[in-house]
């Protein structure tokens, strides 16, 4: 499959803060990602250094650097670099794991907002290893 990266939607960002490496992901604040698994608005299209501006893929999909090797189709998130690595598993609560008679006597077993793990994208390529640079699909 070649990489097209056909982005539907694009956010220009005036001038970064921090430098940002191409086909690493980036943060609602317009810097790289650094947190595993944290909340991402998109993926870098191109490098900046401090005081560039720069455009984030937001819709469609995109070029992305991996960080580990992963299978096409799996569920991607950030690692503490910014690339793109699986997903380490689904949110779930085990049978039996909890006794529950009622809401008002336990308390909310799941709460609203983002979960422990942000799933930005979905591969549409798999990955050999670190460094290797694969198209996805952005979720939204």
């Amino acid at each position: 499959m070649s990489q097209q990266a056909m982005s539907l939607m694009a956010l220009s960002i005036a001038a970064a803060t921090a430098a940002v490496t191409e086909y690493r992901a980036v943060d609602y604040n317009g810097v790289q990602a650094t947190v595993q698994g944290q909340k991402v608005m998109g993926v870098a299209k191109r490098g900046a250094v401090i005081g560039d501006g720069f455009e984030v893929a937001v819709i469609g999909t995109a070029v992305v650097e991996a960080g580990a090797a992963f299978a096409a189709g799996a569920s991607l998130i950030v690692d503490a670099q910014g690339r793109a690595i699986a997903s380490t598993g689904s949110l779930r609560v085990a049978a039996g794991a909890t006794a529950v008679t009622s809401s008002a006597a336990n308390g909310n077993i799941l709460l609203g907002g983002d979960g422990i793990e942000y799933v930005y994208a979905d591969a549409l390529q798999a990955s050999v290893g670190a460094g290797d640079k694969v198209e996805v699909l952005l979720r939204r």
